[in-house]
């Protein structure tokens, strides 16, 4: 039997969850994986009444504000079989839970539009009202701006997330330290911070990893761990959302102008699970290759 090869590539840096899709999400200490990721990751959605979309920040001129809202879990345990409630910050500091009868009414002010918080069921959500069956397609879409290198420029497509979740292409999105070291280099006036770029996980990597470490790993498998396995398998191309302000970061479209540049725009790799468990900071990853 051949075993596969190993390479000590660094150790997991941060870990990060999005509750509702495209608003603010959490750090976290200490994580779950399962079949559709970090449990609870994109477990909630906002769905647009007047055209049945799910709000993105793809579209900021459609949705200005979602990166303005925070959502966390009060509930930080990592074993749960059912998600709790999800917590959501407005802009204007007013919170409100998932389970409250009138959290469609109060997003809906807030965001100036008729919503509705929509959740899935691999999620395995509770006290949300509305569930959405694994077969539905949920349909978004994305703002393509004013810049060279990509497929449309300044115009709006729509695109389905995979069936049954509001992901955009994959269950986990990995960054690795290195790729931001290379993307600061090449434009040292940007503010490559981790949250411009929502991964769900970042790897510091070895010292003698530099450059997009992860371009070579797509086809491997990554063992982080004593027991999370996930399978490597494209490249994250970025978007519009790496460009806009969020938090203390200001807008800046030289964000993706060096992506670009650099990488073809892409920053990160998008991952599934090949087998869950629990995974901290500072977990050892290896990368194997068959």
């Amino acid at each position: 039997m051949t075993h596969p090869i190993q390479a000590e590539i660094g150790t997991l840096a941060s870990m990060w969850r999005y509750p509702v899709k495209s608003m603010m999400g959490e750090e976290l200490s200490v994580a779950q994986i399962n079949d559709w990721g970090i449990l609870g990751d994109r477990s909630y959605a906002i769905l647009d009444h007047a055209d049945g979309n799910i709000a993105t920040a793809k579209n900021p001129r459609k949705w200005p504000t979602l990166f303005t809202f925070q959502a966390k879990f009060p509930d930080t345990t990592h074993e749960i079989e059912n998600v709790s409630p999800v917590r959501i910050t407005l802009p204007n500091g007013t919170t409100v839970t998932s389970d409250l009868d009138d959290v469609d009414h109060q997003l809906s002010q807030a965001l100036n539009r008729d919503v509705m918080l929509v959740a899935t069921q691999q999620g395995r959500v509770a006290g949300v009202q509305a569930s959405l069956p694994p077969s539905w397609s949920a349909q978004s879409e994305e703002y393509w701006p004013d810049v060279d290198g990509r497929d449309h420029r300044d115009t709006v497509t729509d695109f389905a997330l995979p069936h049954g979740t509001f992901f955009d292409a994959a269950m986990i999105h990995i960054l690795t330290t290195a790729t931001l070291n290379q993307l600061r280099a090449s434009y040292s006036n940007g503010q490559f911070a981790v949250p411009r770029f929502r991964p769900n996980l970042v790897i510091e990597t070895t010292e003698q990893l530099t450059g997009f470490v992860e371009n070579a790993w797509i086809g491997c498998t990554l063992a982080i761990g004593d027991s999370v396995r996930l399978k490597i398998y494209g490249p994250c191309a970025r978007c519009v959302m790496t460009t806009l302000s969020q938090g203390d970061l200001p807008k800046d479209p030289g964000i993706l102008r060096t992506a670009l540049k650099q990488n073809q725009g892409n920053v990160g790799v998008y991952a599934s699970v090949l087998q869950g468990g629990t995974i901290r900071p500072g977990d050892r990853i290896r990368l194997e290759e068959d």
